[in-house]
């Protein structure tokens, strides 16, 4: 990896599956390695599907005081230190609805109230203990832009779910897939972990060779094309470990923490 000072000036790291297992703390290797990284002067960015109240804890877990953090796929740009959204990238969710629903009529949908909880027309898998969560009809769900629509499909398989998503054409927005399940997760069009990170690495005047990204999933796609220097865990799919520079060890093996230590040893 070709950086400027001899290290990454620009850390990208996915949370579930890349810096934790989901439901499981983070281990001290990890987090002793991000913290060497910013006692460095590395700009660390926690870089996350999560919704921004269930990207705090983690920030608190990691010691992350200060910086920025980027949400619900890059649609939601948090200044840490002030805990409170600086940019949010909104779309009307309701052509996406009403789209998925004429493929999927019993799909359960929720949608991300920023800073507030969840609205969702339905119970399907999936952690909601933090903020609100109310239950409404589509028309409720539909009525206010949001910068995330998530579908699941409780009867339903992914394999299905991918080939009747081919023919899914909503204007002004794209769509993920999870690794996991029939979930789909919809977004304004072409908002990414990797279009927020450009957008924040030239605000923050980072040459792009000296970039990191670390994720796990298909909603990392683009911030792995992004980076100047990209990092699959040993635990992603076939198809995202192709993307990747390398591919580090698996989440259960503290595979983040190898791969920052080169810069930034104990």
């Amino acid at each position: 990896m070709d950086v400027v000072g001899g290290g990454p000036r620009l850390i990208a790291l996915d949370v579930d599956g890349t810096l934790l297992e989901t439901g499981s703390p983070i281990s001290e290797r990890v987090a002793g390695a991000v913290h060497r990284a910013v006692d460095a002067g590395a700009h660390v960015v926690v870089t996350t599907g999560r919704t921004l109240l269930t990207t705090r804890p983690v920030l608190e877990e990691l010691g992350l005081v200060d910086g920025h953090a980027l949400c619900s796929n890059g649609a939601v740009h948090i200044d840490v230190a002030r805990d409170e959204p600086v940019a949010v990238q909104s779309f009307d969710p309701a052509p996406a609805v009403a789209a998925l629903r004429e493929l999927f009529p019993d799909m359960i949908f929720a949608v991300e109230k920023v800073g507030v909880g969840t609205w969702a027309t339905g119970s399907s898998p999936g952690e909601f203990s933090i903020g609100d969560y109310l239950l409404v009809d589509h028309g409720e769900l539909s009525r206010e832009p949001t910068p995330r629509l998530n579908g699941w499909w409780p009867d339903g398989s992914l394999e299905e779910m991918l080939r009747q998503l081919k023919s899914l054409y909503v204007p002004g927005a794209s769509w993920v897939h999870g690794e996991f399940g029939p979930w789909v997760t919809v977004s304004r069009r072409g908002v990414s972990k990797g279009w927020a990170l450009e957008r924040l690495r030239t605000a923050l005047c980072v040459p792009h060779e000296a970039t990191l990204a670390i994720g796990d999933g298909y909603n990392d796609r683009e911030m792995l094309r992004w980076a100047g220097h990209s990092v699959a865990m040993g635990n992603s799919p076939d198809e995202i470990k192709v993307l990747a520079d390398e591919v580090a060890d698996d989440v259960r093996d503290d595979g983040v923490a190898k791969v920052l230590e080169r810069w930034f040893p104990g």
